[in-house]
C-alpha cells in the first residue's frame, strides 16, 4: 500500500497536461451495442473501451481538492486517486487503489447507478463539462487486471483459531468472508441455493451482469480457503443453535426476500413477483434445466410490470430479451421521481418497454383464456409525503385498461421473519421486520451474533451491501481479538 501513494505523490508532480482535460476532452461512455441486436440476448450491453479511451476519459478528473465522487460513493472509494493514476496509464497500480477499498469494483462499475452516486457528486458534472464516467473506468481497471494476471488470490493471514459462519453469500457475506479470511480466521458461508453469489447470480440479468464475471470472484474466495455450504438452509437443513455451536461468531447476511404485494382487487397468486421471475431467466442463462410449464416465460406474451425501480427495470428488460409481444412499465409517479437508474429507463426505452407515468394498478381481472385485464387508475402528484417527496393522488375518472397475459410485481423486498425461522425468539428486529444491531458494532441481540446489508438496512443497493459487509467484518474481528485476549488471560 505504501508503494500505491508514493507513486501517487510522485504523479501529483506530472505536468498538469497529462490531468484535468475536461476542458478539451468531451464526457464519452463505453458503446451500447444496438437496441436491435442486444435485446435478441441477455450479453452485456456495452462494449470494452477502446485501447487508450478509458485511460482518456480517466484524465478528464478534475483533482478537487475536496472530491465529492468520493463522497458520494458508500465505500468512500479512492476515487481521484485511481483516476489520476489510469489517467497516467499506470493501470496496475489504479487497480490496487481501487481493490483497496472494494472487494469487487469490476460488478459495482458495472451495475450502481453511479449517475445517483459518485458522478451525480461529480464537480464536472455540475459545472456543466459533464461527469467523468467512473463506473466505466472502475470496470476498465479491474477487467484488465483480470485478463493481465493482476488479481492475486486471496492471501489468509496467520490462523487465528477462531472460525466465523457467515449466512448468505450475497455481497455483503461475500465481503465480509473475504476480510474475515485474510484475517486469518476459518471462514464457512452458508448459503440455501445451489450456487453462491445470491443477487448477484439470481437476481440481477446477464445484460448487466454477466455469471462469469460473479463466478470468478467466488472462485477466488475458494481458492482462498473460504469453504462454501450450500443448498443449506439454516433452521431448516441445519439449526441456528448448531451453527452457534460451531463457530466463534455468526453474521446474518441472508438480504431480503419476502416480496411487497400488489393490493388492489383481483391481485393473487397470478401475479408474479418479480425475483421469482428473474430467477428464472437467470436460470435458464445459467443452463439450468428449464422450466416447461412456461408459467415464468414472457415469450409471445403481453407483460405488465408493476414498479419504478432498478428491479422492474431488470423485469421489464428481461421479458423483452424473452420475446414478449409487448412490454408496459406502470409506475405511479412521474418519471423524474423514479427511483430507478436513469439509464436503465434509457436502455429500456430504446429497446422497446412502454412506460404509463403516473399510473397505478385498480384492479386486476382475470379472463376464461388465462390473460388478465389490468385496470390502471391515471395519477397526479400531490402534496408531499413524509419523506419530501410529492405523493401520487388519483385523477376523479380517468381510467383505462390494459390486457396482459403476464403481470409482474416489482415493488421491492422486504426482510422475512429470521426469529421464527432460526427458532430464536431473542433475536430482535426493528419495526421494519429487519435484524435490529448495534449502529457501530453491528451486532445483535445475541452475544456473537452480527449483521450486514439488506437485512439490515432493508432493500438498497450492491454498494450498501458491500459497505455493511466490511464494517460488520471489522467489528467481528474486534470482539474476536477481545474474546481471545480474555481467554487467554483466563488461562
Amino acid at each position: 500500500m505504501c508503494e500505491i501513494y508514493a507513486a501517487l505523490r510522485n504523479f501529483r508532480n506530472l505536468e498538469a497536461g497529462t490531468l484535468l482535460r475536461f476542458v478539451n476532452l468531451d464526457q464519452k461512455f463505453p458503446a451500447a451495442r444496438d437496441a436491435q441486436d442486444r435485446k435478441q440476448d441477455f450479453q452485456e450491453i456495452y462494449a470494452d473501451w477502446p485501447s487508450g479511451a478509458a485511460t482518456g476519459q480517466a484524465s478528464r478528473c478534475s483533482q478537487c481538492g475536496v472530491p465529492f465522487c468520493q463522497s458520494g460513493c458508500p465505500l468512500g472509494n479512492n476515487i481521484p486517486d485511481w483516476l489520476m493514476l489510469a489517467g497516467n496509464d499506470r493501470l496496475h497500480d489504479a487497480y490496487l487503489a481501487s481493490s483497496a477499498t472494494s472487494t469487487m469494483p469490476e460488478i459495482c462499475g458495472r451495475i450502481c447507478p453511479q449517475d445517483r452516486l459518485c458522478e451525480g457528486s461529480c464537480v464536472i458534472e455540475q459545472s456543466g463539462h459533464g461527469a467523468v464516467t467512473i463506473g466505466s473506468i472502475e470496470k476498465f481497471i479491474t477487467d484488465t487486471a483480470w485478463q493481465e494476471g493482476w488479481v492475486e488470490p486471496v492471501q489468509p493471514g496467520p490462523s487465528t483459531g477462531a472460525s466465523v459462519g457467515v449466512i448468505g453469500s450475497g455481497p455483503a457475506g461475500l465481503a465480509a468472508a473475504e476480510r474475515l479470511r485474510e484475517a486469518g480466521h476459518d471462514v464457512t458461508i452458508y448459503e440455501r441455493n445451489d450456487r453462491a453469489g445470491g443477487l448477484l447470480m439470481y437476481g440481477i440479468p446477464g445484460f448487466k451482469l454477466e455469471k462469469s464475471v460473479v463466478e470468478r470472484r467466488l472462485k477466488r474466495l475458494e481458492g482462498g480457503g473460504i469453504t462454501f455450504e450450500l443448498g443449506c438452509e439454516i433452521g431448516k437443513d441445519l439449526s441456528f443453535a448448531e451453527l452457534r455451536a460451531r463457530h466463534s461468531a455468526i453474521l446474518i447476511a441472508t438480504g431480503v426476500y419476502a416480496a411487497r404485494q400488489l393490493t388492489c382487487p383481483g391481485s393473487g397468486e397470478q401475479i408474479i413477483p418479480a425475483l421469482d421471475y428473474l430467477t428464472r431467466s437467470n436460470r435458464d442463462d445459467l443452463g439450468d434445466a428449464a422450466d416447461t410449464s412456461g408459467h415464468l416465460d414472457a415469450r409471445g406474451k403481453r407483460v405488465v410490470v408493476v414498479g419504478g425501480g432498478d428491479t422492474a427495470m431488470d423485469c421489464v428488460r428481461t421479458a423483452i430479451r424473452q420475446g414478449a409481444e409487448s412490454v408496459t412499465c406502470l409506475y405511479r409517479r412521474d418519471k423524474a421521481n423514479m427511483p430507478g437508474s436513469a439509464r436503465e429507463v434509457r436502455n429500456a426505452e430504446e429497446e422497446g418497454v412502454q412506460f404509463e407515468w403516473l399510473a397505478n394498478p385498480l384492479a386486476i381481472n382475470d379472463h376464461e383464456d388465462g390473460s388478465q385485464t389490468v385496470r390502471v387508475q391515471r395519477m397526479r402528484l400531490g402534496a408531499p409525503d413524509a419523506s419530501g417527496r410529492r405523493s401520487p393522488e388519483p385523477v376523479d375518472g380517468d381510467v383505462f385498461d390494459l390486457g396482459a397475459e403476464l403481470v409482474i410485481a416489482a415493488l421491492g423486498f422486504e426482510a422475512e421473519d429470521l426469529p421464527k425461522a432460526f427458532a430464536n425468539a431473542d433475536l430482535a428486529r426493528d419495526r421494519w421486520g429487519n435484524v435490529a444491531a448495534d449502529r457501530d458494532t453491528r451486532m445483535t441481540s445475541l452475544e456473537g451474533v452480527f449483521v450486514a446489508g439488506d437485512i439490515y438496512r432493508g432493500a438498497s443497493l450492491v454498494v450498501w451491501a458491500i459497505k455493511d459487509g466490511l464494517d460488520a467484518a471489522q467489528s467481528i474481528q474486534t470482539y474476536l481479538d477481545n474474546r481471545y485476549a480474555v481467554l487467554g488471560a483466563a488461562e
